[in-house]
């Protein structure tokens, strides 16, 4: 038995010839899959009732459930979705007032091995990859609940995306050639993975590289990071200067503000000296709580220095506009399994 979703067209096409089909049939089923996201063959309207009756019998739609949806006050949809095997992870559609934009957010991993300390999944430890048809299978479960078109992908949920390139790099293929996104509309987050980010660098993608930095010095953020151990700042940023020399493509630095331990002035300031020669935006996230640490939130105050402090020094700021933290769907705060 098929399933539907994460096919390639040419792969619809090894269907219809399976059932003796043209291969203009195979281009209806892709183009109900992916631009109309139907949740049932029966709705492939334009397909004779003859025709879809044998689809019907060597293929189906999805096999991935959903099992919790949760809607936040202020838009944010957050999934709990569960594959054939078992496991579960989240996925969150984030939209913004008076955007366009529809943001899916989707996991790469079943839990992480990275566990960084600020970060609910890291929790769990590491249990397994997702297949890229299991990637994409979040962005269309998103498109077929709720009639939406998804026009952001940002690769921001649970897991490490770097760690899992050669899905990863298969499921953006897929959301730009089959769903139709454009390449720019596409961010792969890590907390710098520099071998990959090397390799991400020769391939020369159009799609946005962020990096999730979070801290101004070894000592903070191998307090934060684990991964600092492994894949120090220092050679962190020969990587990323190798990318952008390589790409010319501007990476986005992700800086979650946790008070009292670097948001400081000294910590701007330091800040802005390690990136003052990276071709970078930065995008402050003010820390979301979670139950397993005493973290807190800084003040709106302490946000807006530290802003004033690295836009002084020539850089783009962004603040991120929090969605779905009365849900847990806010950064760092998805877990990926029911408690």
């Amino acid at each position: 038995m098929y399933t539907l979703s994460g096919l390639t067209q040419k792969e619809f096409e090894n269907i219809t010839n399976e059932l003796k089909a043209s291969k203009f049939r195979a281009r209806q089923i892709h183009n109900w899959i992916y631009l109309k996201s139907v949740s049932s063959i029966d709705e492939m309207t334009d397909l004779s009732v003859k025709f879809r009756e044998e689809l019907k019998k060597v293929a189906k739609v999805s096999d991935t459930k959903i099992k919790v949806k949760q809607v936040s006050s202020d838009g944010t949809i957050k999934y709990l979705l569960e594959y054939p095997d078992g496991e579960c992870v989240e996925t969150v559609l984030m939209r913004f007032d008076n955007r366009a934009n529809l943001t899916a957010c989707v996991s790469s991993q079943v839990g992480c091995a990275v566990n960084c300390s600020f970060c609910a999944t890291g929790k769990r430890g590491f249990i397994r990859n997702l297949t890229y048809k299991e990637i994409i299978e979040q962005v269309l479960t998103i498109q077929r609940d709720t009639g939406l078109k998804v026009t952001n992908v940002v690769f921001m949920g649970q897991g490490e995306p770097l760690l899992n390139l050669d899905n990863v790099l298969k499921a953006m293929e897929i959301f730009n050639e089959d769903f139709q996104i454009g390449a720019r509309r596409l961010t792969v987050s890590t907390s710098g993975i520099i071998p990959q980010i090397n390799k991400l660098a020769e391939l020369d993608m159009q799609s946005t590289l962020a990096i999730s930095l979070h801290a101004p010095n070894h000592n903070i953020r191998k307090q934060l990071m684990q991964i600092e151990d492994k894949y120090n700042m220092t050679n962190l940023k020969k990587a990323l200067k190798n990318y952008v020399d390589k790409t010319g493509r501007r990476i986005t630095i992700e800086y979650l503000l946790i008070k009292d331990l670097n948001d400081t002035i000294d910590s701007a300031k330091e800040l802005a000296q390690y990136l003052h020669d990276i071709k970078c935006n930065i995008n402050l996230i003010p820390y979301n709580p979670t139950a397993e640490n005493d973290y807190q939130r800084p003040s709106n105050n302490s946000i807006m220095k530290f802003k004033y402090l690295l836009e002084h020094s020539g850089k783009k700021v962004t603040v991120r506009l929090e969605r779905g933290a009365d849900i847990d769907a806010a950064c760092g705060q998805l877990r990926g399994k029911i408690d």
